[in-house]
């Protein structure tokens, strides 16, 4: 089954304004451009000019072909979790729109993913060019579009392989890059950095391409943390690798500052209240914040989509200048009738799912949580799609005591009584690196005194 890309933007020029939408539809498996759509729509709304584009989009990609797989990425959060069910649609321009988009392919077919802007330049400039035409009362022109010039010159271009394995749609999307930059090199305009952010690949991962830097582990980051002040002449990448394996995936782990629940010792997974920080876990993310900023390894931020998760990731990506995206994979397990309980309150009321639940991992909390063994094999599907998708980069995780505690036992290979022998303090970091050849390391630095 084929696979596309579908990258749409919208904007408004003021909002409601004159307004414009740009799509574009890629091989996901060579990175080529396949259609183009773009259109001024007259005086609209951001939100509405968005919707329009995602539509035409996904028609694009239908007329190519109805059966593909389609991953559409966009930098409009609310369009991203609108049309994943996640958010509810309360604007009443914004329901019909959002109903035409799901009637265009069977939903099984279509996911969606949040993207920064910089990384939906592509749609963005065919919007504007849109808005350019209507502006001159025109409208788009296909033939014109600088976006279709530039796409057909860098297929016409030979291209260096990129890191990633066969049919990979980042390895795809890379070449069609690297062909573009280096078309626009030759043409005197200025080069993209080599570590710039790049387009996004499956599971909401940045995807990886060969000219970026190698960022390691936060080799360190404990004592950085716990001193106060940067290290001298921090390397830039903190585990090492022979040359034919490549720099490893890190996952710099990061559990949540405290909140409400945290000094109670209470249970509090993804079935509870989802409680907020407090005062203290905010004080908390902005040392950790500080800490990694001095460091500067940390490439991309992921976030478990709870609410105290999201504001320590919040408060620790806008002091690195980077954004959050929220990985489901990473929430924490469901501990059913025994959220907001103590551990002598559920001693007291569940004795004997207790006593089950601390012999056998495959034990559910009472009423129907997630044991330890189902929390384990959601993570290591998180942990193998996020270690390719981030091949050679360092990933802050933040995320919750059970996946992290499930990531350190899963490197080490420790029996799944080993996570009851487990203290993770909050706000605390530890970090895996994965390397090519399957094989982890684990650090542990799980020291909050600083944060006090």
């Amino acid at each position: 089954m084929r696979e596309f890309i579908v990258e749409a933007d919208g904007g408004s020029r003021g909002n409601p304004g004159p307004a414009g939408y740009g799509s574009v539809v890629i091989d996901a498996a060579t990175g080529e451009t396949l259609a183009e759509r773009a259109e001024y729509i007259g005086v609209a709304t951001n939100n509405v000019a968005e919707y329009r584009g995602l539509v035409a989009g996904l028609r694009a990609a239908r007329e190519l072909d109805p059966s593909a797989r389609v991953r559409v990425r966009m930098d409009s959060k609310l369009v991203v979790e609108q049309m994943s069910g996640r958010w509810k649609i309360k604007h009443p321009d914004m329901k019909p729109l959002a109903a035409e988009a799901a009637r265009v392919l069977p939903p099984g077919q279509v996911a969606y993913e949040w993207i920064p802007r910089e990384q939906n330049k592509h749609a963005d400039r065919l919007a504007n060019e849109a808005m350019d035409a209507g502006k001159r009362g025109e409208q788009w022109d296909a033939g014109a579009s600088r976006a279709a010039l530039d796409a057909r010159t860098a297929a016409a271009a030979p291209v260096p392989e990129p890191s990633g394995p066969p049919g990979d749609a980042a390895a795809g999307a890379a070449r069609a890059r690297e062909a573009l930059t280096r078309t626009r090199r030759d043409a005197g305009a200025a080069p993209q950095p080599a570590d710039a952010p790049q387009p996004a690949d499956a599971g909401s991962a940045d995807a990886v391409a060969s000219d970026v830097r190698a960022a390691g582990a936060v080799a360190g980051v404990g004592d950085v943390a716990a001193s106060g002040a940067p290290a001298a002449d921090a390397p830039t990448v903190g585990w090492g690798a022979a040359p034919d394996l490549g720099a490893p995936a890190t996952f710099v782990l990061l559990r949540h500052g405290e909140t409400p629940l945290t000094p109670q010792k209470r249970f509090s997974g993804s079935g509870g209240s989802d409680p907020s920080l407090s005062d203290v876990g905010r004080e908390q993310a902005g040392r950790v914040a500080a800490a990694l900023a001095r460091r500067g390894t940390v490439q991309h931020v992921l976030a478990s989509p709870l609410a105290r998760t999201r504001e320590t990731a919040g408060v620790v990506a806008a002091r690195l200048g980077l954004e959050v995206t929220v990985d489901d994979g990473l929430i924490e397990t469901d501990f059913g009738a025994w959220e907001g309980l103590t551990f002598g309150e559920v001693r007291e009321r569940y004795p004997d799912d207790l006593n089950a639940w601390l012999a056998d991992p495959e034990a559910e909390p009472t009423g129907g949580g997630e044991s330890f063994a189902a929390t384990a094999v959601r993570i290591a599907a998180a942990r193998d799609r996020l270690a390719a998708a981030y091949a050679g980069r360092t990933v802050l995780l933040v995320t919750h005591v059970t996946p992290i505690k499930t990531f350190v036992r899963l490197a080490l290979g420790a029996p799944p009584a080993s996570l009851f022998r487990m203290e993770l303090s909050a706000a605390s970091l530890s970090a895996v690196a994965y390397f090519a050849d399957g094989n982890a390391s684990v650090r542990l630095f799980n020291d909050t005194s600083h944060l006090r």
